[in-house]
C-alpha cells in the first residue's frame, strides 16, 4: 500500500493547463477579432465536432496527423474515434461532403481547440487553440496571396503589425532528391543535413546536387534575394515551375499588401505533411514560436485548396497586452439603468447581491477599481 499523498486537484497532465481570468477572456476576445476579419473577407464559419470516426478523420490530408491523434472507442457504435489534432482535415471533409455542391471557390473559417499526443520543445502545450481560413476549389497565386493578406490583417486587428511571413516550397527538396539518382541512404542523410542547415553535410552527401542545394540553402532570407537565387539555380523543369509559382505568389502578395514583410526559405520542408505547394509560416520579431502556419494542399480526392491556421495562444504572447474591462461595483439598490449604461460603455459591472456595511471595501474585495455612487461613476483610491 503506497504512502504517497494523493495528487493535488489542480495537477493536470503534461502539456495541459487552465486559463484563468483575465487571460481566458482576453483569448476569447482575440479569437473573435480574428474571426471578424475572416468574416469581413467572405469566409463563412463552420464548426466541426471535436471527435470523429477514424475512417473519416484520417481520410485524405487527415492521415498526416494520425500519429498525433488521441484515439478511443465509441461506447455506442463500438468503432474507434479520434480527437482532432488539426482542424483543416475536418474542414476538407465538410467541403467535400456537406458542401460538395456549394459554389467554388469556397471560403470557410473555423475556431476551436485541438489536442495532440505530443508537444515539442518550442511549443510543449498539447491542447492548442486554432483559428483559421480555408480557400477551396481554386489553384492560383492570387489564392495563395489572399491567405497571407487576410492573415496579416487579422493579426493587425489584435495589435500585431510587425510580422513576417516565411514562404516555403515543401515539395521542392523531395522533387530534387527524387530525380537526383542518389542512393536512398544519401538522400536520407541529405534531407537531415538540409533540415539542420548543415552546408558541410550537404556538400558531403549531395553529389551533383550539392552546389545547387548549397546556393538555395544560403539564399534563405528576404524575398528579393531568395527569388534571385532561385532564378539563377540550375533546376529541372518541374522544380523550375515550383519556383515560378512562388515568384508569382510573392508578386500577388505585394500587389495587394505591399507593406507585408516576406522572407523565403527555398529548402525548408518541415511541417504538416499534407502540404503540396506554396506554404507560409508567420513570425513576430524577436520570437521563435510560430504564430501560424498554412499552405496549399489537396482537398478530398483532387480539389485544390489552400489555408492558413493562426494559433491564438502564441499570437497573444506576441501581441501587446490587452487591457481587461474596467470592473465597476454596483451597490445593492443602485439604479439598474445606470449599471446598464456602464455596460454599454464597455465596463464590467459587478452587482452586490446583498447589502453591506462598507460598499467601498466590498468593491475592492471583488477586484473592482470603480463603483456607482448615486448614479455617478467614481474611482476607488
Amino acid at each position: 500500500m503506497s504512502d504517497d499523498p494523493p495528487p493535488h486537484p489542480a495537477l493536470l497532465p503534461a502539456g495541459l493547463r487552465d486559463l484563468l481570468p483575465p487571460e481566458a477572456e482576453t483569448e476569447a476576445a482575440a479569437v473573435e477579432a480574428l474571426m471578424d476579419v475572416f468574416a469581413a473577407h467572405g469566409y463563412q464559419r463552420v464548426k466541426p465536432p471535436l471527435l470523429e470516426f477514424e475512417d473519416s478523420l484520417f481520410a485524405g490530408s487527415g492521415q498526416a496527423v494520425a500519429d498525433q491523434t488521441f484515439r478511443l472507442m465509441d461506447p455506442v457504435s463500438h468503432r474507434m474515434m479520434g480527437l482532432r489534432a488539426d482542424t483543416t482535415p475536418q474542414v476538407a471533409r465538410i467541403a467535400t461532403t456537406r458542401l460538395a455542391t456549394a459554389p467554388r471557390p469556397l471560403r470557410l473559417s473555423y475556431a476551436g481547440q485541438c489536442l495532440r499526443v505530443r508537444g515539442n520543445q518550442l511549443t510543449p502545450d498539447r491542447q492548442i487553440a486554432q483559428a483559421g481560413v480555408e480557400l477551396i476549389g481554386i489553384d492560383s497565386p492570387e489564392a495563395d496571396a489572399e491567405l497571407v493578406v487576410i492573415g496579416a490583417e487579422a493579426l493587425a486587428a489584435v495589435g500585431l503589425s510587425r510580422i513576417s511571413f516565411d514562404l516555403t516550397l515543401p515539395t521542392l527538396v523531395p522533387a530534387l532528391l527524387a530525380g537526383s539518382g542518389l542512393a536512398a541512404s544519401d538522400q536520407a542523410a541529405l534531407a537531415r543535413a538540409l533540415d539542420r542547415k548543415d552546408a558541410a553535410a550537404v556538400r558531403r552527401h549531395g553529389g551533383g546536387l550539392a552546389g545547387t542545394l548549397i546556393e538555395l540553402l544560403l539564399a534563405a532570407g528576404g524575398a528579393p534575394g531568395a527569388l534571385t537565387a532561385l532564378r539563377a539555380a540550375a533546376l529541372p523543369p518541374p522544380v523550375r515551375d515550383m519556383a515560378g509559382r512562388l515568384e508569382a505568389t510573392v508578386a500577388a502578395i505585394e500587389a495587394r499588401a505591399p507593406g507585408v514583410k516576406l522572407t523565403i526559405d527555398p529548402v525548408e520542408f518541415r511541417g504538416i505533411r499534407y502540404h503540396t505547394g506554396v506554404c507560409s509560416t508567420v513570425y513576430a520579431p524577436g520570437r521563435h514560436e510560430e504564430l501560424g502556419r498554412g499552405g496549399r494542399y489537396v482537398c478530398g480526392a483532387a480539389e485544390p485548396a489552400t489555408g492558413l491556421t493562426l494559433y491564438p495562444d502564441a499570437v497573444l504572447r506576441a501581441a501587446p497586452p490587452r487591457q481587461p474591462r474596467t470592473r465597476v461595483f454596483v451597490p445593492a439598490g443602485a439604479d439598474a439603468a445606470g449599471a446598464q449604461a456602464m455596460r454599454q460603455q464597455g465596463y464590467a459591472t459587478v452587482a452586490a447581491l446583498a447589502g453591506c456595511d462598507d460598499d467601498r471595501a466590498e468593491a475592492r474585495r471583488l477586484l473592482c477599481t470603480h463603483m456607482l455612487d448615486g448614479g455617478a461613476l467614481i474611482a476607488l483610491e
